[in-house]
């Protein structure tokens, strides 16, 4: 073999190792973005992370006196918000956070199938609402976004309602949604939201109580952050497989059931 042949083949071998460390590199780093991101996918529920009441030790009762429900609130203690008809065959218990990201994500990714389902009659949505990030991060947003949709509940508005908020969500760090006035001013977003009736109750705090009871009741539940998703009392955001799709799937096949 000659020297030249020699050479051109050390340099292809060369060449070539080079792109295998490219590769791994680009693998590595790909790797530390699918582990590190809070929400690696809107289009399955076990891509969005929740979370982590890690420091759920520091969150206290806000002092906020009896625990009012909204109108229309059911369950147990009437801590859940229900959307759909009564009759449905299958119910999702979701428990939010409206400072939580990880929300906002299942929000953007599962909403249009859930008013699909849900307007259909084929599904009934069942709200609890949580003040999770007040307690990890300090600030009162969660606290006072809660309050504000038990209000919007009150005026039947609660779905649209619930719906902006989670449109205009501001940074996990940015408390934004502690003030009262922002909450008012986005219910200017909900058609004959914002009302006397509306902002008297949001300015005093009129449901507070009821969050803190809610929030108390997550705790409770020992549920490893926010979102918690059930289907008929299974926690579907476990499950890895989980899409949109996936679910609409199960919902309409409990519905000819």
């Amino acid at each position: 073999m000659s020297e030249k042949n020699r050479d051109g083949k050390r340099t292809a071998r060369e060449r070539l190792a080079v792109e295998r460390e490219k590769q791994k590199a680009a693998d590595r780093r790909r790797r530390a973005l699918i582990v590190g991101a809070s929400v690696v996918c809107v289009l399955g529920l076990a891509a969005v992370v929740g979370v982590v009441a890690a420091n759920a030790g520091k969150d206290k009762s806000t002092g906020a006196g009896p625990a009012v429900a909204p109108s229309g609130a059911q369950g147990k203690d009437s801590l859940a918000i229900p959307v759909g008809k009564d009759g449905a065959k299958s119910t999702l218990t979701v428990w939010e956070d409206f400072r939580c990201p990880a929300c906002q994500a299942f929000e953007v990714a599962y909403r249009p199938v859930l008013h699909e389902l849900t307007d259909a009659g084929k599904l009934r949505v069942e709200y609890h609402l949580v003040r999770l990030i007040d307690g990890n991060l300090g600030g009162t947003g969660s606290l006072r976004a809660a309050n504000a949709a038990a209000c919007a509940q009150d005026a039947g508005r609660f779905r649209d309602y619930h719906d902006v908020l989670f449109a205009n969500q501001p940074k996990e760090t940015d408390d934004a949604f502690a003030g009262n006035d922002k909450l008012i001013d986005l219910a200017g977003k909900v058609k004959g939201l914002d009302t006397p009736a509306f902002r008297k109750c949001v300015q005093d705090g009129t449901h507070d109580g009821w969050v803190d009871k809610s929030h108390q009741a997550f705790k409770s539940g020992s549920f490893g952050g926010t979102p918690t998703v059930l289907l008929d009392g299974k926690n579907v955001y476990q499950d890895r497989t989980m899409t949109p799709a996936k679910l609409k799937q199960l919902v309409e096949a409990a519905d000819k059931g």
